[in-house]
């Protein structure tokens, strides 16, 4: 079979499932929210000091990192689920998220004295960052799969990494909640970290079980 018959063909089965792919996309992405709030507010919760935190800069711009790259991740992962869909600038929108981390980066570094960075840098929460991330993200990255399955991706391992992008977008913006480091250092390294164990365990999940 040609590579633009499989296309079509892959077209045609997801356009005939009983939902619309759109909206399942967005409905899964609900249960997502739910499962990872479930999970949030059954272990760790957010920090005691979250009212007065929401003032500052640094807290608050945790959230425009996690929310990016989780807005710019669901995009993608609609598009990649599509046979035939454009996804060139789509893709684009996810240097978002790292170019705003990126700048904030250097802002804080010309902000704060040098002594300082080392201490920023490792925090206070670095195991319970790289612990809970991936814990509160495990659910919606399994639905987030499940989607693909629902859909008909032709780049299954590279949907699946996008999977765990979206679900460690969505997991971070729960967790920033929890966390008291704010500095953008500490977010770019534990974070990130968090987050690619996500991506790679998405693309695992992509290359074993959506597979056409």
């Amino acid at each position: 079979m040609r590579t633009e018959d499989l296309i079509k063909a892959l077209d045609a089965d997801a356009s005939s499932k009983a939902m619309p792919l759109g909206l399942a996309w967005w409905a899964a992405f609900g249960v997502a929210v739910v499962v990872a709030a479930a999970v949030f507010f059954m272990t760790i919760g957010p920090r005691p000091d979250i009212m007065p935190a929401m003032h500052t800069m640094r807290f608050m711009s945790k959230f425009v990192f996690t929310l990016t790259l989780a807005a710019s991740a669901f995009a993608l992962i609609r598009a990649l689920s599509t046979p035939g869909a454009a996804t060139k600038r789509t893709m684009a929108w996810m240097v978002a998220a790292p170019l705003l981390v990126a700048g904030a980066v250097v802002l804080e570094l010309f902000v704060v004295p040098e002594a300082d960075w080392g201490r920023r840098l490792v925090g206070s929460n670095m195991m319970i960052c790289m612990s809970f991330i991936p814990l509160i993200g495990i659910g919606p990255l399994a639905i987030f799969l499940g989607m693909l399955r629902y859909g008909a991706p032709t780049r299954p391992v590279l949907a699946g990494a996008v999977a765990g992008l979206l679900a460690g977008g969505l997991a971070a913006t729960f967790y920033a909640a929890h966390c008291f480091d704010d500095s953008p250092l500490f977010v770019a390294s534990w974070y990130t970290i968090a987050i690619a164990f996500l991506t790679a365990l998405g693309a695992l999940g992509g290359r074993l079980f959506v597979r056409w």
